[in-house]
């Protein structure tokens, strides 16, 4: 986080508060399902069913992706439409703060992509380090 020229050492450290409202936000997008949401929304560049979103987000249970969907719609990020048809078809769309929020996220997910080779060697590279024995003072 940079500081603004106005901004005093004081009002930056107050962000890291626990009663600062922009910790709830931060502790939001860091959900790893909204990052999948906003990322998938954004990419299609279009509205979405809950069940393309199903699909396309492998391992997410229908109850999360719920859950998900409706923080993130109650947040302002995302908006639901409900089409008056028998069954009601329902879709999902980026406002224009969600349509904000997705480039941080999809910068996380091309930061993760390009990177994850090194973040597993050092995973593993740690967890050999952690099984090695010491060796004895003598």
């Amino acid at each position: 986080m940079e500081t603004k020229p106005s901004e005093t050492f004081d009002e930056w450290a107050a962000t890291y508060r626990r009663d600062c409202p922009s910790r709830t936000v931060v502790e939001a997008l860091a959900n790893k399902w909204v990052l999948y949401v906003l990322g998938a929304l954004r990419r299609h560049d279009r509205p979405m069913r809950f069940s393309e979103l199903r699909r396309l987000l492998d391992g997410v249970t229908q109850k999360m992706l719920t859950q998900t969907l409706r923080a993130l719609e109650r947040d302002g990020l995302v908006h639901r439409t409900v089409y008056p048809t028998v069954p009601p078809r329902v879709e999902y769309g980026l406002t224009d703060l969600g349509v904000e929020a997705g480039r941080l996220t999809s910068a996380i997910g091309a930061w993760s992509v390009e990177h994850a080779r090194q973040i597993l060697a050092a995973r593993q590279n740690f967890d050999n380090q952690a099984a090695t024995a010491p060796e004895p003072i003598r």
